[in-house]
């Protein structure tokens, strides 16, 4: 469970040549030792996983030339996170029938001051931070009754 785990590391894949995100690259974000992988690929597909990435080892995107590292606080709205409590996870799917993206999944991870939003941008990661646009449907990850470990979706609540 990742709830109450303070965010400890946060890191983006980052092209050296470019001095930019390469937002094509796994999200990897630390949480007191527990660290989730996010990426997003093709359209609609999302891998979240955990603790499989070793950001101590070299980066290889496929044999291609790229140049690329692993960068922690090269993106501000994402640093500002960095020491805060996670409130709380939630499953966000995007909700609007007349848009290309309907159906589509993402990632919220809510903070005491404030929220960011890890989303599928077209074949690579996009972020968002703050709420959520309104055609998000939330639902909070929660511990089903009884507290076992295995979690469970429900619906968002205000906050």
């Amino acid at each position: 469970m990742l709830e109450g785990r303070k965010l400890t590391h946060a890191l983006l894949v980052w092209d050296l040549d470019e001095d930019a995100w390469f937002s094509d690259g796994v999200v990897l974000l630390d949480f007191d030792g527990e660290q989730v992988e996010i990426v997003h690929q093709k359209f609609d597909e999302i891998s979240i996983t955990w603790n499989t990435v070793d950001p101590g080892q070299p980066l290889d995107w496929a044999g291609e030339a790229f140049r690329l590292a692993w960068r922690e606080g090269v993106l501000d709205e994402l640093a500002q996170f960095k020491g805060q409590r996670l409130r709380a996870v939630e499953l966000l799917e995007w909700t609007d029938e007349n848009d290309i993206a309907h159906g589509t999944v993402a990632v919220g991870f809510v903070f005491p001051h404030g929220r960011m939003t890890i989303y599928n941008a077209l074949d690579e990661n996009g972020m968002e931070f703050g709420l959520p646009d309104r055609r998000w449907a939330r639902h909070r990850l929660d511990l089903p009754p009884g507290g076992s470990t295995e979690p469970a979706v429900g619906p968002s609540r205000p906050e």
